[in-house]
Order: structure tokens, then sequence, then C-alpha cells
């Protein structure tokens, strides 16, 4: 806990409710970011309409843009875990890939627009997420001792 920082977490929080309602509100769709992401590299894969292929480009542009501005405003940086391997890095990025892939969402999808919609579905895969990530903290820190 020695970095919190519940005013930038609100803020943060409430730019993540409110990307997701006008997403909702202008196209219909949920913000799951995993999806969104896949959806945009299977819509330039297969050539699909512009208009699929487009608002998923310029939601991911936003998010990177976004953490830019902030970086940039802040002059803050990003501290990447130099004690981490990049091959264990690259599996975990995989195993995220098909935890999402085999939740049929993400965290956002689930946690952010599930709840928010009161899905029990989505209650229930937020829950696996929740313990499977404190389980993972607890081996990583107490059993492996990273």
């Amino acid at each position: 806990m020695s970095n919190f920082t519940p005013v930038t977490g609100l803020i943060g929080g409430l730019l993540i409710g409110l990307s997701a309602v006008v997403l909702l509100a202008g196209t219909g769709r949920i913000a799951g970011i995993s999806n969104i992401a896949h959806g945009l590299i299977d819509a330039w894969r297969t050539h699909q309409a512009r208009q699929v292929w487009l608002w998923r480009l310029l939601f991911v542009l936003g998010m990177i843009a976004g953490t830019w501005i902030w970086f940039t405003a802040t002059g803050r940086t990003v501290n990447p875990r130099a004690d981490m391997h990049p091959i264990l890095l690259v599996v975990a990025g995989l195993l995220v890939g098909y935890g999402t892939s085999l939740g049929n969402g993400c965290t956002s999808g689930h946690g952010v627009c599930g709840l928010g919609r009161l899905s029990l579905r989505s209650l229930v895969a937020t829950g696996v997420f929740m313990a499977t990530g404190i389980a993972t903290v607890f081996v990583v820190r107490h059993v492996i001792g990273g």
C-alpha cells in the first residue's frame, strides 16, 4: 500500500466508467478490452466493413493516447519489473489471453460492464478473477518468494 493514490484511482475509475457508458450508448457494444482488441485484429485480417474496424481502432488508440497524455502531464514514468524474466512475462500474457477466451471476456467486460448491468455470469467471472489474482500473489510472494 505504499502507492495508495485514492484521488487518481477515483478519477481513473470514473473515466473508465464514462468510456464504457459512451461506448455502450454510442455503439451498443460492451467495453471489453480483450474482445475489442481481438475484434480489431480479426476485422483487419478478414477485411470487414470499415465501421466495424474503425470504432475498435479509435477505442484502442484512445486508451494509448490517454495513457501517454497522463504520463506526459504528470511527468511520471512506467517502471517495469526488472526482476521478471521476459519469457515469464510473455507466458503470463499468453495465459491472460487464453483466460479471457476461456471466460468469454476480461476484467473490463465482466468487472466494469457486466457488473454494471447486474449480470450474474459477470459476478461469478469477476469473483473467479479476484480469487485467482489473490492466489497468484500469495504463491508468488510466499511460496516461490518473488
